[in-house]
């Protein structure tokens, strides 16, 4: 499934990053393909291909993601994507 997340957060977009890329070894196993867009200082928009979204809401509500998201007021919004031909 392709999924897109657009996040919110009050550190900057470098810390943000840098925690993305902190997780890629624990999601490689289900995330492929991924662009992580930087909008402004406080925005991104995370795009990528999940190949088992339980997997992935384990993480999203996991106790460490969501002391992170408390630390760093991060607010996430995510939409499945669907191609149009």
């Amino acid at each position: 499934m392709n999924i897109c997340i657009v996040s919110t957060f009050s550190c900057t977009f470098e810390d943000f990053e840098a925690m993305v890329k902190e997780s890629e070894e624990a999601v490689s196993e289900f995330i492929s393909e991924y662009e992580l867009v930087k909008v402004n200082d406080h925005k991104s928009i995370f795009m990528c291909n999940c190949s088992d979204m339980e997997a992935f809401e384990a993480l999203m509500s996991s106790p460490e993601m969501k002391e992170w998201d408390k630390e760093n007021n991060c607010v996430d919004i995510i939409y499945s994507l669907e191609k149009i031909n």
